[in-house]
């Protein structure tokens, strides 16, 4: 929500964290609109001053999308899906694969 960005920025933190299990929920069925919040959310941060975390939920799936929206994001967290993707790719190749998402 906008108002906890504007309350977060008067407390003199540097870097805000969007919660993103209500995007990878709706990725599948309608990505424009589970993205939107989100960017709204990113530009008042940015527009406030503070850099930008992500993280819940995202994969290999919605990770790209997501970092295309809003490019100036400085980190992400994936732990679940990153740990579940290496238990069939192996653990290097899969911090490759999601490298790569971010890059592209």
């Amino acid at each position: 929500e906008e108002e906890m960005i504007e309350g977060a920025a008067k407390t003199a933190c540097d870097r805000v964290e969007l919660y993103t299990e209500p995007y990878a929920t709706q990725y599948p069925d309608d990505r424009e609109r589970a993205i939107e919040p989100f960017v709204n959310a990113a530009e008042v941060a940015r527009d406030l001053g503070l850099e930008l975390n992500a993280g819940h939920d995202l994969d290999l799936q919605n990770l790209r999308w997501f970092k295309q929206q809003i490019p100036w994001i400085k980190e992400v967290s994936i732990g679940h899906a990153l740990i579940s993707d290496a238990l069939y790719y192996g653990l290097q190749n899969t911090i490759q694969m999601y490298l790569r998402q971010l890059r592209d």
